[in-house]
């Protein structure tokens, strides 16, 4: 089943951010690998493919996992969780209806 990941930033996290998104990338690169990923980016903080020093405000991974504790267990190991760059995280079921 797909899980939904939500990463919610700290505030002015961006400088954490970019130090910690080549380890984030290789976690979610490999989910790529394996064929779970279905989505995953950040939320600019404005409206803006590049939102510069205004940073972001999170992110969402929707990926297949074996378990609702499995897709925690891999959000609670993220780099950007153990950095501190996400103030919260929720996870919850998703189901693909479309395209």
């Amino acid at each position: 089943m797909y899980y939904a990941i939500i990463g919610t930033d700290n505030p002015d996290s961006l400088p954490l951010r970019q130090k910690t998104r080549p380890d984030h990338l290789t976690r979610v690169e490999a989910l790529k690998a394996e064929g779970r990923l279905l989505v995953a980016g950040p939320f600019p903080a404005i409206e803006n493919e590049d939102p510069g020093p205004a940073g972001f405000t999170g992110s969402l991974i929707v990926a297949e996992f074996d378990s609702l504790q499995a897709a925690k267990d891999w959000a609670d190991d993220d780099p950007y969780t153990k950095a501190g760059v996400y103030a919260s995280v929720t996870v919850k079921p998703f189901r693909k209806v479309m395209p």
